[in-house]
């Protein structure tokens, strides 16, 4: 029996995928559900957009680990566990696909509005801010259902889409 077939490490592998997705996904839901209602009702732009700006800033490289350890743990259980791609079942197929998605979504929002957002805060140009904060909550919002779907799909698909 090859390491990558034992139960430690396939427990250990899926931990981590589950982790991952609990941090990104989760991450999403608190910063869309919880802190932009808040932050919009009780703070003015000069105030709310830097705030905003900073807790993306600190929740962005939380989302790379989940990217890479997803993408890592994803690939060896479809290579290394389950033998492959036409060995999968389709639940399986979906969820890359959405995880595809939703990476490119988010390196998206990281390299150009997130880019634009900080570059207008440090002006000052609070009009351009809040208009590269709403197309990254926008986005957000689009990877948040995505997430949410990927996680139906991984939970429920092995039993209904097989």
């Amino acid at each position: 029996m090859s390491i990558s077939h034992t139960p430690y490490f396939l427990a250990i592998l899926l931990t981590l995928h589950t982790l991952s997705a609990v941090i990104w996904v989760g991450g999403m839901f608190f910063a869309h559900i919880a802190l932009r209602p808040v932050a919009n009702q009780l703070l003015e732009p000069p105030l709310r957009l830097p705030l905003m700006s900073q807790v993306l800033g600190r929740f962005f490289p939380w989302v790379w680990v989940a990217v890479i350890l997803l993408w890592i743990t994803g690939l060896w259980l479809i290579f290394g566990v389950y033998g492959g791609m036409g060995k999968t079942a389709i639940y399986i197929h979906i969820m890359l696909t959405l995880g595809i998605v939703m990476t490119v979504l988010f390196m998206y929002i990281v390299f150009i509005p997130f880019v634009a957002l900080k570059e207008a805060i440090s002006k000052k140009d609070f009009k351009s801010a809040g208009g590269y904060l709403a197309t990254i909550r926008q986005i957000i919002v689009t990877n948040l259902w995505l997430g949410i779907i990927t996680i139906v799909v991984a939970t429920a698909g092995r039993y209904i889409l097989i």
